[in-house]
């Protein structure tokens, strides 16, 4: 009766929502696996989260964009990048550029004291720049393709005509983690109320895009 259970109610669920509860569930852990690592995006929200500086705006753009792109990679958009891998060189050249200079801008506020006051050091970072950054973190990365177009999509082809269920999973997985990053961010508040936290953080921040900057230029 135990083992049985969860099935009949994954029926059901499928029977009346049209929802395979098995492949979303699936495809929310398998898309948590790709966005939990740490990378641009990530440490962008959760910088953003600390400041307290349009939060919402940067969650949604992050969560909105990987629902397109896994929409995307399900409705078979790997297949053209597979057949224009210039375009994929442009997006990789472009984004380690940008990471680069992001990386510039964080150590020199990493050699330099602040704290969660945007008017102690820093600016206040305007909803336009903060949108304008967020974009370029998420849609110059290459890898964001390959992961959600390319490999998403193509394990997600896998389930056949549950494959829309896997998608959902994978976006709802991709939302639930960007608002507990975002939102969650606000509980370390106290300890980044102290000047040399904010610059451990940013000199963190600093590595990681050199880092993933590095990795786009060699083409891994």
């Amino acid at each position: 009766m135990a083992i049985s259970e969860p099935i009949t109610t994954a029926a059901a669920v499928q029977a009346v929502l049209g929802i395979d509860l098995v492949a979303m569930l699936s495809g929310a852990a398998f898309g948590a696996s790709l966005i939990v690592a740490i990378g641009a995006q990530n440490a962008y929200v959760l910088r953003q989260g600390l400041r307290g500086e349009h939060v919402g705006l940067v969650i949604a753009v992050c969560a909105l964009s990987d629902a397109v792109l896994i929409v995307a990679g399900v409705a078979g958009a790997s297949a053209l990048l597979e057949r224009a891998p210039g375009l994929l060189t442009a997006i990789r050249i472009g984004g380690a550029l940008f990471l680069i200079t992001y990386a510039v801008l964080a150590l020199r506020r990493a050699l330099r004291p602040t704290n969660l006051d945007p008017t102690a050091g820093d600016d206040p970072t305007s909803a336009r720049v903060a949108l304008a950054t967020v974009l370029a973190l998420t849609w110059l990365n290459p890898h964001v393709y390959l992961d959600t177009v390319v490999l998403l999509g193509s394990v997600a082809s896998t389930h056949g005509d549950a494959r829309w269920s896997f998608a959902g999973g994978a976006a709802l997985a991709s939302c639930i983690w960007f608002t507990a990053l975002g939102r969650g961010a606000a509980l370390l508040r106290p300890l980044f109320a102290k000047p040399v936290a904010w610059r451990v953080l940013d000199g963190f921040v600093a590595v990681v895009m050199s880092a993933l900057a590095v990795t786009l230029v060699a083409g891994t």
